[in-house]
């Protein structure tokens, strides 16, 4: 018995629509690298790009649980000398819960090209209006 290996051109990529509203923040993030990668399919293949396309709507009604609004940091470097920035969560939730939604799920996928063209195929909406009916996407209840 030969193990199946999927190749790129035999991928069909479906749509799926999550939404996040009442949901946890990482429980979200988690869903949906699973199915950027293609991991809820029986045709995985590690080497292969077999995921689909993922919208998330409601971002600004994720939840973090705990103390994470105040505690929980968003850090980056511009590169120059004393240049480090830090954002609080409450501040980024209020501003641009998109963000903080791609971050979490940039944390999850694969830092290769395999990830980076699966963060391609994720659309984050702060409402529950998405332009994406023409794709027929289906709804994920989680």
């Amino acid at each position: 018995m030969s193990t199946y290996m999927a190749k790129p051109a035999e991928i069909e990529r479906k749509w799926f629509v999550i939404d996040a509203s009442g949901k946890s923040l990482g429980r979200v993030a988690a869903i949906a690298a699973n199915i950027l990668r293609g991991k809820n399919k029986p045709i995985f293949t590690p080497h292969v790009d077999c995921g689909d396309h993922v919208i998330i709507i409601n971002a600004k009604k994720v939840k973090l649980t705990g103390k994470k609004l105040e505690k929980k940091y968003y850090r980056y470097h511009t590169g120059w000398v004393g240049g480090l920035k830090e954002i609080q969560y409450k501040t980024l939730m209020e501003k641009t819960p998109e963000k903080a939604l791609m971050l979490a799920i940039k944390g999850m996928v694969p830092d290769n090209t395999i990830g980076r063209k699966a963060l391609t195929r994720v659309r984050i909406y702060k409402d529950e209006t998405h332009e994406h009916q023409a794709q027929q996407p289906e709804s994920l209840n989680i």
